[in-house]
């Protein structure tokens, strides 16, 4: 942990070679955290579930650690997606309508991500409150990916510079995309970014 005293650079600095050195009651999020420190580019040791974490469970802390990262990511974003220059939320040429207004109807791109994300974590604490992650659980994360999914599309057709720079440093939507692959949380219909060029891989 942080304690009292310990200078930001060394904030968040412990690594685990395995989850069976952490007792804690969020053992596999702070195993996440660990293994993004040291391996963040390493998508398919990301996505191999450890010993002791069911495969479901590892899917959810994917999901909650990749909206704590969208939380980031979005702030980035706003820097040129603003209300303004961007009032709508398109991706390429498709126009999407927000569901974070009681009923769906248009939204700028950056209160899209928002209320997106907002959705998607008040899911996520569904799921904590029940203290299991369970297979009838596939919907939602299905739900959760085909919204979350807009926001990284929206960077890529309208904010391609912002979205390179954010990708080399994070990896997050190659992540992303991995991990909506490997449980089949969409179709590949709805994978609109085509695979990414060499210049924004590390």
């Amino acid at each position: 942990m942080n304690l009292p005293g310990t200078r930001e650079e060394d904030c968040f600095s412990w690594t685990y070679d395995s989850i069976s050195e952490i007792n804690t009651a969020h053992a596999a999020q702070e195993y996440l955290q660990s293994l993004l420190r040291t391996k963040r580019f390493d998508i398919d040791y990301l996505m191999h579930v450890p010993t002791g974490v069911g495969q479901m469970s590892w899917l959810y802390e994917h999901m909650r650690q990749i909206c704590i990262e969208l939380g980031f990511y979005i702030t980035v974003l706003h820097r040129e997606c603003t209300e303004d220059r961007c009032p709508v939320m398109r991706a390429n040429e498709a126009t999407y309508y927000c569901a974070g207004h009681g009923h769906p109807r248009p939204c700028s791109a950056i209160g899209y991500a928002v209320h997106t994300i907002d959705y998607a974590v008040q899911q996520l604490s569904l799921f904590v409150a029940d203290k299991v992650v369970s297979e009838m659980s596939m919907k939602h994360f299905q739900s959760m990916v085909r919204r979350l999914y807009r926001i990284f599309a929206h960077a890529y057709f309208h904010h391609r510079d912002l979205f390179e720079q954010q990708e080399s440093v994070t990896y997050l939507y190659a992540r992303f995309v991995r991990l909506a692959r490997k449980y089949e949380l969409t179709p590949e219909s709805l994978i609109i970014i085509p695979d990414l060029p060499a210049a924004v891989v590390p």
